[in-house]
């Protein structure tokens, strides 16, 4: 419950290396996007990407099928803050600045006269 809330006001989240307290955020908060606990969309960007792909090998938990391709999709890397800031303000604007797309609503009939 506590990462729920210490989760729930954020949209974006940088997580730079880290050891075992690093490793249990960032694998709840994973978890709370990956089941849709939060209701909305969080970008989340590891800093460092040779650091997390050398301590976590995403790919062999796809392989041993104990996560899903997609949920690699969670999470985009990022080694310099250009492109940290990049990927924050692209997601920022796309799930929470561009106007939602709106069904046009039906034509009102004519009344009978």
């Amino acid at each position: 419950m506590r990462k729920f809330w210490f989760t729930y006001p954020a949209k974006a989240m940088v997580i730079f290396p880290g050891g075992f307290g690093t490793m249990d955020e960032l694998m709840e908060v994973s978890t709370l996007v990956q089941t849709e606990k939060l209701n909305k969309e969080i970008i989340i960007v590891l800093y460092g990407s040779q650091f997390w792909k050398d301590v976590v090998n995403f790919e062999a938990l796809v392989r041993h099928e104990t996560i899903s391709r997609k949920d690699l999709n969670l999470f985009q890397f990022a080694d310099d803050p250009e492109t940290a800031f990049r990927i924050i303000q692209e997601g920022l604007t796309r799930h929470y600045l561009e106007p939602e797309v709106k069904l046009s609503e039906p034509p009102t009939p004519e009344p009978d006269i």
